[in-house]
């Protein structure tokens, strides 16, 4: 591979600050919201769910910036990112892989994981693009950025429906990571063994996948 593009939540970084921290904006228990999310998430559902079915109608945009005005916004440090991310990017990079980081996040979570200076080429989120996963516009500009064939372009993450099918739909390798609620989940799914290259349960099997190509 060429290019190994990452995904963000629950591949380069855990989401659990990320659910406390709406739990205890809306004061509720962390349990019961990350159930939730679980719950609408197996279903098909968008996350944004979970926090409706906590408070109904709520407008979560606007919340969004209630929190940042309160000082209770958007926060990514170091012990947010799994133990495999810098030694497995950084392998990578030695061994002459461009490294982009694209994900699903909001213009505020790019500068956070900017300023984490992670060896990475580039790190951009859905927010900073105006389009998200799964929409294949997402990939195309993934293709742009990545500066490789698409069958010499690897993307990785552990959501099959947001990650591995779309990017594979855009004629991209795909490695599904067993990580997270959602890698979890559908790790053995058929549909998910059929359409994966590469399945993976750390990042240091890329470094491997990496020298052997």
């Amino acid at each position: 591979m060429e290019t190994m593009v990452f995904d963000v939540g629950e591949t380069i970084t855990r989401d659990d600050r990320y659910w406390a921290s709406w739990a205890d904006w809306l004061e509720v228990p962390r349990h019961t919201l990350s159930a939730l999310v679980g719950a609408v998430v197996a279903e098909g559902r968008d996350h944004g769910d979970a926090l409706r079915l906590v408070r109904p109608g709520i407008d979560v945009a606007a919340e969004y910036h209630a929190r940042e005005a309160a000082g209770r916004g958007e926060a990514l440090g170091e012990d947010d990112l799994y133990d495999d991310v810098r030694p497995a990017l950084a392998g990578l990079r030695a061994r002459g892989v461009r490294v982009i980081v694209a994900g699903n996040q909001t213009p505020r979570a790019g500068e956070l994981l900017r300023d984490l200076d992670l060896p990475a080429d580039l790190i951009v989120t859905s927010g900073e693009w105006g389009v998200a996963k799964p929409r294949p516009e997402f990939f195309h500009r993934v293709l742009e950025v990545a500066r490789a064939a698409p069958e010499r372009t690897l993307y990785v993450g552990d959501h099959p429906a947001n990650d591995l099918y779309p990017a594979k739909a855009a004629g991209l390798r795909t490695a599904h990571l067993r990580r997270g609620p959602w890698g979890h989940l559908w790790a053995d799914a058929p549909e998910v063994v059929a359409a994966a290259d590469w399945r993976v349960d750390s990042l240091h099997e890329l470094v491997a996948l990496a020298e052997q190509d």
